[in-house]
């Protein structure tokens, strides 16, 4: 499995084309707008089209084709060592309502294909959070025991299917591997079906929230609604009480068919190597594809060839018949992560009545993006909300102890804006670092990335793109990013 020269698009891309669905064209008013088409987008329009609200889905590219359709389709409730984190931070209580939302998004999920007819390609299968160095084998003690007491019914083992050995692993049965392209493009098709609009290749560059709110879009149409919900990732709009608390994180994925007798079975994840992720999905009939991830580090500030390289031979090594594969894929996504590790899911700020966001997933985007549909939907329409909506609302105050890790990340991104020698990013003019291996222009402030050949903007919160995108990197000059902790998966 060689290196090639760049990356290309994810598996679930190839493997389900759409069709175009058309761009905006005109001005309009609706009751609901949301911005953004992946998991918490399609999820959130899809609830309020069925709670009867006259629903406008914008899409600035192809809905469930950004984050959504470049995630490796993992569904669980385990999340790496989040249940001692929250138990730590935020108390037993938080953990045991984050706890219920993920089981609840699971089965949500599970309902969803059913009643729709769906063929997701839903796998149960037990999720894992393991270490191979026995020092670290407190940690997935407490992880487990936190995990047990928020009520999931985990399990601390010591084997697992992977082909090597684990010092610790804690898990919990019965989660689901799926195709999530598969799964929102059917969403899509019901949502529509049911009287909901989708425009792709529609960009909002503007939001203004008044009596009621407007919208407009980078061809000067005008969208007006009574609600708006954002869920961009980073958020297109973000009141500066947020803006400090988000940071982005950059993941490579490789992937490729093996023989099914030996394909490990579950869905797999260790904070050890920067983060090593792994699952596998149908394939043909002899093989399953094997989808390895990690490497996170921010947008525009790591050499990505070198960490392809770590990656994929990090796959050889534990996989062999990787090595052997003569198809392959490689491709890269990235999420927000919030200064608390828990969503963003609410009010945008203290001051706003209408207007709604979604971010922070913070590498589990799948199942709390489902909750996300779920949360701001009864935010929109009135109905009982969840018992965990306190927990991910963007107003909360944030505990003492992740302070310093503001402060540290604050000052990492301050430090893009005081160097000239590069492009400015287009959103708030932070300096660009240049990606090689997909030749883009990427921002390490807010995660916007910019074509080198034209600028034309690839991923927001950015709305327009760069003047001059062929200004070269100084030779010999890209940086490494600084040491940051590293984020769950």
């Amino acid at each position: 499995m060689e290196a090639d020269a760049g990356l290309g698009t994810s598996y679930w891309m190839r493997d389900t084309p759409s069709p175009d669905r058309p761009a905006l064209t005109g001005d309009l008013s609706t009751d609901v707008v949301v911005v953004g088409g992946g998991i918490a987008g399609l999820c959130t329009a899809y609830e309020l089209v069925r709670a009867g609200r006259e629903v406008v889905l914008l899409e600035a590219d192809r809905i469930a084709g950004g984050v959504s359709g470049h995630t490796t389709g993992k569904l669980t409730a385990l999340h790496g060592l989040t249940y001692a984190r929250l138990r730590d931070t935020h108390g037993a209580l938080a953990a045991s309502r984050y706890a219920a939302a993920q089981r609840d998004a699971l089965d949500h999920v599970v309902r969803l294909c059913e009643e729709i007819g769906i063929d997701a390609e839903r796998e149960r299968a037990p999720a894992y959070t393991y270490v191979t160095d026995a020092r670290q084998a407190d940690e997935i003690r407490a992880e487990a025991a936190a995990a047990l007491a928020a009520g999931l019914d985990v399990a601390y083992v010591t084997e697992t299917d992977l082909p090597f050995p684990v010092a610790a692993a804690v898990r919990l049965d019965g989660q689901l591997l799926f195709h999530p392209r598969r799964f929102l493009l059917g969403l899509a098709e019901d949502l529509v079906a049911r009287g909901g609009t989708i425009h792709e290749h529609t960009r909002v560059t503007e939001l203004r929230e008044h009596a009621d709110c407007r919208l407009t879009t980078e061809d000067g149409h005008t969208v007006r609604a009574r609600d708006v919900v954002v869920a961009t990732h980073f958020p297109l709009t973000v009141h500066s009480s947020l803006l400090a608390r988000l940071s982005v994180r950059r993941e490579l994925v490789v992937a490729a068919p093996v023989p099914a007798e030996r394909a490990p079975r579950g869905m797999y994840v260790t904070p050890e190597d920067r983060t090593r992720s792994v699952r596998t999905a149908p394939y043909d009939a002899g093989h399953r594809l094997l989808l390895v991830t990690g490497e996170a580090c921010e947008p525009g500030t790591d050499h990505a060839g070198e960490r392809l390289e770590r990656l994929t031979g990090w796959a050889r090594r534990i996989f062999p018949d990787v090595g052997e594969a003569t198809t392959t894929y490689r491709w890269a996504a990235q999420d927000v992560w919030s200064a608390d590790h828990l969503p963003y899911v609410g009010h945008e700020h203290p001051d706003t009545q209408h207007v709604f966001l979604a971010t922070g997933f913070g590498g589990w985007g799948m199942s709390n993006g489902v909750m996300a549909g779920r949360l701001l939907a009864a935010h929109v329409t009135g109905a009982p909300r969840p018992d965990w909506t306190e927990l991910f609302d963007p107003r909360r105050t944030l505990p003492l102890r992740e302070i310093p890790d503001v402060v540290r990340a604050q000052a990492s991104v301050a430090r893009h804006y005081f160097v000239a020698r590069r492009p400015r990013c287009t959103h708030m003019g932070c300096e660009l670092g240049f990606n090689a291996l997909e030749d883009t222009w990427e921002c390490p402030c807010h995660g916007s990335r910019f074509a080198a050949a034209d600028g034309r903007v690839l991923q927001g919160p950015a709305s327009r793109p760069l003047q001059h995108p062929d200004t070269a990197p100084p030779s010999g000059e890209r940086e490494d990013a600084a040491p940051t902790p590293e984020p769950p998966h």
